[in-house]
C-alpha cells in the first residue's frame, strides 16, 4: 500500500466511523444518513482497487469481479452524494420523489457496466484503465457508460456545493470550497477519461503520462473531498475540546476559592449527580456542569461574606476598594468573623466584579481567578 493510499484509508475510514457514530445518535436525518451511505460506498470501493484485494476477489468470483465491484461502489458513492443534496434542497416529499428519480440513471448504469463486464472476453477482464484494449466492445462500453454517469452525477454535485458554499458561514463554507474543489477535479479527471477513452476506441494513441495524470487527479481529489466533508464536524468538535479543556482548568484554578468558602457555607452547595460518577469526571457535560456548579458556588459563597469582607477591608484601610487582590488579603479573617457567629455588619456588597460594560460570563469568572491565585499566593 502507496503513503498515499494509506493517507486515503485512514481519511475514509475515519470519516466513516464519525458520521456512523452521528447516523445512530440521529437515524431520522436524511441528510446524515445520505451522506454516511455516500462514504460507506467510497469505503466499500477501496479494498477492490487494492492488489490484495483484487487477487482475492478475482480468485473467488472470477477475472474483472473486483474491477466491476469497484466501479459500482463508486457510482453508489456519487449517487448518494447527490441524495445529500437533494434533500438539502427539497421538501421531503418532492425529496424522496426526486431520489427514486436519480436512482433510474444509477440503476441503469450499472445493468450496462455489469453486462459489458459479463460479454468481454476473460483475457481482458483483468487489465487496468491504462492496459485495456478500448477496442473491444464490452471493455469500451464498460468505461464509457461509468465515465459518463460519475461526471454527470458529479457535475450536479458540484453545481450544489458552489452554490451552497456562497451561502454558508463559516467553518461549512470552507468545508464546501474543500468539496466543491475535490469535485472539480473529479469532473475534470473524469471528463478527460471519456475523450481518452473515445480516442482508443477509434483506434487514436494516449501517451502514457496523460492517462496517468488524470488518475493521479482522481487519486488526490477523493480524499480531499472526504475531508472537505468531515472538517466542519472536526472545527467544532476541536472547539469543544478546547473549551472542555478551558473549563476543566478553571475548575481547577477555582479550588482555592471554593474549598474556602464551601468549608463557611456548605449548605450552599449544588446538587451532584448521583450516578455514573467516574464517567461524569471525564465526559464533556461532566466537566461543564462542574465548571458552572463551581463558579456560582463561589459567586454565591462571595455574595454571603461580603459584609464580612467589606467590614474587615474598610478597618484596613478605608480607601480600598474590593478588588480581588483587596478582597484576597481579607478573606480568611472574614471568614472567620462569620465563623465567630458575629451578626453581618451590612448587607451585601459587590465584591471582584468585572468592569462597567463587562458582564459577561468569561469577565466574571476572570475575576474569580484572580481572587483565587491572589488567595493562594499568600500561603
Amino acid at each position: 500500500m502507496t503513503v498515499l493510499s494509506l493517507v486515503l484509508a485512514v481519511v475514509l475510514y475515519g470519516s466513516l466511523l464519525w458520521t456512523g457514530r452521528q447516523v445512530v445518535r440521529g437515524p431520522s436525518d436524511r441528510l446524515l444518513r445520505a451522506m454516511f451511505l455516500c462514504i460507506f460506498s467510497a469505503g466499500l470501493s477501496f479494498p477492490f482497487g487494492l492488489p490484495a484485494g483484487i487477487r482475492l476477489v478475482d480468485g473467488m468470483t472470477g477475472d474483472g469481479a473486483a474491477k466491476l465491484l469497484q466501479n459500482l461502489c463508486l457510482l453508489g458513492t456519487v449517487y448518494f452524494l447527490g441524495c445529500f443534496f437533494i434533500h438539502s434542497a427539497s421538501d421531503p416529499d418532492a425529496a424522496r420523489t426526486r431520489v427514486r428519480w436519480q436512482a433510474v440513471p444509477f440503476a441503469a448504469t450499472a445493468l450496462i457496466a455489469s453486462a459489458a463486464m459479463a460479454v468481454t472476453p476473460h483475457v481482458e477482464r483483468s487489465h487496468t484503465y491504462a492496459t485495456a484494449d478500448m477496442r473491444v466492445p464490452g471493455v469500451a462500453v464498460f468505461y464509457l457508460s461509468a465515465g459518463a454517469y460519475l461526471a454527470y452525477a458529479l457535475a450536479a454535485a458540484l453545481f450544489w456545493t458552489v452554490r451552497y458554499a456562497r451561502l454558508a458561514s463559516r467553518p461549512l463554507a470552507t468545508g464546501l470550497r474543500m468539496v466543491a474543489a475535490a469535485l472539480a477535479g473529479m469532473v475534470l479527471a473524469s471528463a478527460v477519461r471519456e475523450c481518452l477513452t473515445l480516442l482508443r476506441l477509434l483506434g487514436g494513441g494516449v501517451p502514457h503520462p496523460v492517462i496517468t495524470g488524470a488518475k493521479l487527479l482522481l487519486d488526490l481529489a477523493i480524499p480531499l473531498f472526504v475531508a472537505g466533508v468531515v472538517y466542519p464536524g472536526l472545527v467544532t468538535r476541536w472547539a469543544s475540546i478546547r473549551l472542555w479543556w478551558h473549563h476543566g482548568r478553571v475548575h481547577h484554578g477555582l479550588a482555592p476559592l471554593w474549598e474556602a468558602l464551601h468549608q463557611a457555607f456548605p449548605e450552599d452547595a449544588l446538587e451532584r449527580t448521583a450516578g455514573g460518577r467516574r464517567w461524569d469526571v471525564l465526559s464533556p457535560r461532566g466537566v461543564h456542569r462542574r465548571y458552572y456548579r463551581r463558579v456560582i458556588e463561589c459567586r454565591d459563597g462571595l455574595v454571603r461574606i461580603s459584609p464580612y469582607l467589606a467590614l474587615e477591608a474598610a478597618t484596613a484601610d478605608a480607601e480600598a476598594p474590593l478588588t480581588p487582590e483587596v478582597a484576597a488579603r481579607h478573606l480568611r479573617s472574614a471568614l472567620r468573623a462569620y465563623a465567630s457567629g458575629e451578626d453581618a455588619p451590612s448587607q451585601a456588597v459587590p465584591v471582584a466584579l468585572p468592569g462597567e460594560g463587562d458582564g459577561s460570563l468569561k469577565s466574571d469568572v476572570r475575576q474569580l481567578i484572580r481572587l483565587s491565585e491572589a488567595l493562594t499566593a499568600q500561603f
